[in-house]
């Protein structure tokens, strides 16, 4: 296959990302441009390869797959009890994605392709109770549900 048949897909942040179909050349008001068919598929294609590779993941596709999620490095950095800077700092590549940070986001992709929230809802719940157990002057209340058990009030 020749090299110019082949579209270097630069757009998603990953520097090996080429395509040998699924897109086509178009001219817009801006110049020339490139559109890619089913852009959210191949999102998924990308993300789902990155999930499952057995090495460590690169800043950049640490990077991709906060942003598949939909999640901001603030989101990121409270689910694992960390400053906001270390997720900054581990996308710009300045240090390594520690372990524990990749398992997470490639479990929450898993289940993000699966269509449930068995993890995320209660990291989410945590990181929320870490935000208001911070203020030590803050009343914290819990009730007690019939059904659930003890859990944090719901606000009046």
């Amino acid at each position: 296959m020749e090299q110019s048949s082949r579209y270097h897909y630069q757009e998603c942040g990953l520097d090996n990302i080429y395509l040998v179909n699924g897109f086509e050349p178009v001219e817009t008001p801006r110049g020339s441009g490139v559109m890619i068919k089913d852009r959210e598929g191949l999102h998924k294609a990308i993300a789902n390869l990155i999930v499952r590779e057995k090495r460590g993941m690169t800043a950049a596709e640490f990077r991709f797959l906060r942003h598949e999620l939909n999640m901001t490095q603030q989101l990121v950095a409270n689910l694992l009890q960390m400053d906001v800077q270390s997720v900054a700092r581990w996308e710009k590549g300045k240090s390594e994605v520690p372990g524990p940070a990749q398992g997470l986001m490639r479990l929450l992709y898993e289940e993000k392709a699966n269509g449930n929230t068995e993890i995320s809802e209660p990291l989410r719940r945590l990181a929320e109770l870490d935000e208001i157990l911070q203020d030590e002057d803050e009343i914290v209340e819990f009730e007690e549900d019939t059904n659930e058990g003890w859990r944090l009030a719901q606000a009046a």
